[in-house]
């Protein structure tokens, strides 16, 4: 597994010394950066049986929200064509 350093930084004058603003943005490139997801991914063990699983269902959930999209699309384009 490679590793990835990120150093998520704001400053002030990027802000216009607007500190609510500020936080705003180091909320946004943390979430980017999905700094919290791997916190909380990292925060217990989990086998590697088990990352394999939600590897899985993920790609599974993946697959069925697209064929989801293509479908609508699908019934869209049939719609208009009437």
């Amino acid at each position: 597994m490679s590793k990835k350093y990120s150093n998520v930084t704001v400053k002030l004058r990027q802000c216009g010394g607007n500190v609510e603003k500020m936080i705003r943005r180091f909320i946004k490139k943390t979430k980017k950066e999905r700094i919290m997801e791997e916190l909380r991914d990292r925060r217990y063990y989990k086998k590697p049986s088990e990352l394999r699983r939600e590897k899985r269902r993920k790609s599974d959930r993946l697959k069925a929200k697209e064929l989801r999209k293509q479908e609508a699309a699908a019934e869209k384009r049939r719609r208009n064509n009437k």
